[in-house]
């Protein structure tokens, strides 16, 4: 799945593909909605979306293949350098571009079958730059004064943009609203859940975050691969216990800066660095290993103190010398220290672990891009999508490092190429996006 860091990418090269009948697409987009209600029954949305969906699916799906050929002529125009883009597009294929939007963001009094209000745009175009994305700007004023009296309203707010009908793609709406009855946050999945009502329960909204922030890791890559560095680089259960607690502590403190706008960093910088902080983690495991196998030639395990079990105790075959004590390093026994001590390289790792924590913490909060004052809601969304990005790390830590341990207790030599096997793959996965985000930012 390609991810929002990709998107600067995405800006020329969404352009290249060849105009298709009910063409979708197959990366992740978020699209953002501030609602508002200047006078009673008079519904206000600025909608920020992606300049290259919009010139693409809302124009392959009104049958405009021109607006897709114009908006890439314009890119080529700009020197491919998004900031200096303009609604110019936009205003001359209006039509389109309206009548894309229009039908496709509903809103509507709450009450069961009401009609949705009539939808009309209220500003001009802008182009918006949302961690370095542009994003086309478009202001609809939904009136619904005909169909609501003086008393605060409540209203039913849909979404039928960019429908992901192609594997993996998927389009998240979060909606920050401020209405007479009532503002909150919400998040809207074009596919999967596209309605909320305004009047929806605390707990419900809440659950939509959660479900956000654990799907954020869970098709997340870049966070996965960097989780199982960490997971094959810990030798005992409390190396992977400090590392994911620093990787938490971190990651929730500047999610939680950066989603409430105290801390800004341009995704151009932000995504290079998770992907190198993934490479680093893996190939730091590499070197610990290859570093011990180079050490000398091999001598006898050290006989454990008396009261713990020595690792690999069971008489072992002639020639398994080196790969047991290769092996001892890498379980949870270190017979050459207290097992309340940690090393020096332990609290090293663990420092590096939570610089990278504060990097990725960033990058989950470009997931959410919620820029709005703050708001005990807004705080509540933010720590329950923390929370459901949290669960899904802990689920995976639970199920894959007691199996690491057990292939490497029960077959040490298959679980040492298993780790070195993981690590490797994940360090050339980690430096191949390095560079291709860094030619993608540049």
């Amino acid at each position: 799945m390609v991810r929002r860091s990709l998107a600067g990418l995405l800006l020329l090269a969404a352009l290249l593909i060849p105009a298709a009948p009910a063409a979708a697409h197959n990366y992740s987009a978020t699209a953002y909605a501030d609602v508002s209600e200047p006078e009673p029954g008079l519904v206000r949305t600025v909608l920020d979306l992606e300049y290259v969906l919009l010139v693409t699916d809302g124009g392959r799906e009104m049958g405009d293949p021109d607006l897709e050929s114009a908006a890439y002529q314009d890119v080529l125009a700009t020197g491919q350098d998004p900031a200096k883009l303009t609604p110019r597009i936009l205003e001359q294929y209006t039509d389109t571009v309206a009548g894309y939007v229009l039908p496709r963001w509903i809103v509507a009094p709450a009450e069961e079958g009401a009609e949705a209000c009539p939808n009309t745009l209220a500003a001009p175009y802008e182009i918006a730059l949302i961690e370095n994305v542009p994003h086309a700007r478009i202001v609809i004023e939904s009136d619904c004064r005909g169909e609501v009296n003086e008393h605060a309203a409540t209203y039913r707010i849909s979404t039928e943009l960019f429908p992901g009908t192609a594997p993996g793609g998927m389009t998240t709406t979060i909606v920050s609203y401020d209405l007479g009855s009532g503002s909150g946050v919400a998040e809207l999945d074009t596919d999967a859940n596209p309605t909320f009502t305004t009047t929806q329960d605390w707990g419900s909204r809440m659950w939509e975050f959660f479900v956000l922030g654990a799907e954020h890791l869970l098709f997340g890559i870049d966070h996965i691969l960097f989780l199982l560095a960490l997971i094959v680089g810990s030798r005992r259960l409390r190396d992977i216990v400090l590392s994911a607690t620093a990787f938490t502590v971190a990651h929730s403190v500047t999610f939680i800066l950066a989603a409430l706008g105290v801390v800004s960093v341009p995704g151009a910088i932000v995504e290079p660095i998770i992907a190198l902080s993934i490479a680093i983690v893996a190939l730091w495991h590499l070197w610990g290993v290859f570093r011990r196998r180079g050490a000398g030639a091999p001598q006898p395990v050290p006989a454990a103190p008396a009261s713990s079990p020595a690792v690999g105790s069971t008489p072992a075959p002639s020639g398994s010398v080196a790969v047991l004590e290769r092996v001892e390093v890498e379980t949870d026994v270190a017979a050459t220290r207290g097992s309340a001590g940690f090393a020096r390289a332990d609290w090293v790792r663990t420092a590096v672990v939570f610089l990278f924590g504060l990097i990725h913490g960033v990058g989950f909060a470009g997931a959410l891009g919620i820029s709005e004052p703050f708001s005990w809601g807004l705080l509540g969304a933010l720590l329950v999508f923390n929370v459901g990005i949290e669960v899904v790390q802990l689920g995976i830590i639970v199920v894959v490092f007691p199996l690491l341990v057990l292939l490497r207790r029960r077959i040490p030599a298959v679980g040492l190429w298993v780790g070195i096997a993981v690590a490797a793959a994940v360090a050339v996965v980690g430096l191949y996006w390095f560079v291709e985000r860094l030619a993608a930012g540049g």
